[in-house]
């Protein structure tokens, strides 16, 4: 691709992603779902890729589930998908009224006990839910908050999306020479969001009973600075509503000589359990399993 199309798919990309943010931000909340759930199901439809990934990690996950209703997870997956994003992408102008309005938060005693340990908090959730809006709403109470993020591939579009997640406060770390930033962060007390559900080559641990490729970083972090783990989902409840749930500290499980793997193994069950309550929630066309099963561990 020349240097000129690829400088212009940045701009039309950017554009038609800040238009759309424009539009949908005057929407009323059901008709944001309805776009978003369409547009998910156009996905399904024709991301035939994605939608062999998913089903086919369905198949892994859930060996003994007919594959009907292994497909109606998958659908409901991209549905789920493009309700989320289409709530995000609306999501400028939002006012924490407008916020509260809609999400129910529970367990905030888990978030206050982690703050008052005052050596950082690393809060943990993964591709699952709403995940945007649990750092929103922490944003929106006040507390410093980071979130380590992967940049889009187009300028353009990370401009708006990255505008969209800064609006409430947050604060945004491009994953890769980001350790330096966490620990910093950590070091005031702050709270940094990490998603660790993604394929990586660290190491392979259990997730649903096969070897799937981790990174380690947060599990590292965490050995070195003693910070609070604290998970956190947000759910869908239908017709816009969303419950943002903290949880117990996790503690890393022990007799892992690995650095970090103790903490890592400890989040994949975490992961496993809340994956299992709203299976239909999780990102599930992300290909988890790819380095394992190039690597003849499947």
């Amino acid at each position: 691709m020349s240097k000129f199309s690829k400088n212009l798919m940045e701009k039309c990309g950017g554009w038609f992603l800040d238009r759309l943010a424009s539009k949908l931000s005057k929407m009323p909340p059901e008709r944001v779902e309805r776009f978003g759930e369409r547009l998910g199901g156009l996905f399904f439809r024709f991301g035939i890729k994605r939608r062999e990934r998913a089903l086919s990690n369905l198949s892994l996950a859930f060996p003994r589930m007919g594959p009907e209703s292994r497909e109606g997870i998958a659908r409901g997956a991209f549905s789920h998908f493009g309700r989320v994003s289409a709530d995000f992408i609306s999501s400028r102008g939002r006012t924490l009224d407008e916020l509260e309005q809609s999400t129910k938060v529970v367990g905030r005693e888990h978030l206050e006990e982690a703050l008052a340990l005052q050596r950082g908090v690393l809060l943990i959730t993964g591709h699952l839910g709403n995940w945007e809006r649990a750092s929103a709403w922490i944003a929106f109470q006040g507390i410093p908050i980071s979130v380590v993020i992967r940049n889009a591939d187009q300028d353009g579009v990370n401009r708006v999306v990255n505008e969209l997640r800064t609006a409430p406060g947050t604060r945004v770390i491009p994953r890769g020479n980001s350790a330096r930033t966490i620990l910093e962060r950590l070091r005031k007390n702050e709270i940094v969001g990490i998603i660790p559900d993604q394929n990586a080559e660290d190491a392979f641990l259990p997730f649903f009973d096969h070897p799937a490729g981790t990174n380690l970083g947060v599990g590292v972090i965490q050995e070195r600075t003693k910070s609070a783990v604290l998970p956190v989902t947000c759910f869908a409840q239908g017709n816009g509503q969303y419950v943002v749930k903290f949880y117990p500290l996790i503690e890393p499980f022990e007799g892992y000589e690995t650095k970090g793997e103790g903490l890592l193994r400890a989040i994949n069950v975490w992961l496993e359990m809340v994956i299992k309550e709203h299976p239909e929630q999780w990102l599930w066309f992300h290909d988890r399993w790819r380095n394992a099963r190039e690597a003849g561990l499947m």
